[in-house]
This record gives C-alpha cells, structure tokens and sequence, in this order.
C-alpha cells in the first residue's frame, strides 16, 4: 500500500490537481446531501491551498480580512509554517491558527 504524500512534500501541480480532485469530490458530498463529507473535503482544499503561498507574504502585526468569512478580521501574532496564529478582531481574544490561504492578501 503506497502512503499519501503530503501537502508539504507535493510539487505546485500535485497540489493543483489534489485541490481540482478535492473540490470535485466535495461538489458530489453536496449534492448527496453528506453536510460533515463536504466540510471536510473543503478543509481539506483549504489546506492544501495554503501550500501554494507563500508565508512571507503575511507579515505579523498586521490584520487580514478572512475569506468566507465577511466582516471578520484577523490579527497575525506569528506565523508557523503556513498557519497563521493570533486571534479574530472583535472576537474572544483567544490564541487561534488559521491557514495562511484563509486570509485575504491585498499584495498580489
């Protein structure tokens, strides 16, 4: 049995078409109705898209709008990789990750 690689040993086609298979997938979970199938494969697409960024593109300090999630901001404390740590503005004030490819990056 061949063990997956992951998102971080991919080259940037492996993860493109990993993301096209993923999406793909969770289009068929949502039309089956399957509500946990879907959110799973889309985290799973979330993830692998941050692979395709780059982290020094996010600077700590600074506060990115959250994708999906309108009206939301987050404030980078430090970056690990490609997950972003800090917390929501207007939120608990609790310490969260959140992958890179979540958060909107007005650079490009």
């Amino acid at each position: 049995m061949e063990q997956e690689k992951r998102y971080s040993q991919m080259t940037q086609h492996e993860l493109n078409q990993e993301i096209a298979q993923l999406r793909e997938k969770a289009r068929k979970a949502e039309q089956l109705g399957m509500v946990n199938e879907f959110a799973v494969l889309e985290r799973k697409s979330t993830m692998a898209q941050a692979y395709l960024l780059n982290p020094e593109d996010f600077e700590p300090g600074k506060i990115y709008a959250i994708i999906g999630d309108p009206g939301s901001h987050f404030k980078i404390d430090y970056l690990n990789g490609v997950f972003a740590w800090g917390y929501r503005l207007n939120g608990d004030g609790k310490e969260e990750a959140l992958p890179i490819s979540l958060l909107q990056n007005n650079k490009k």
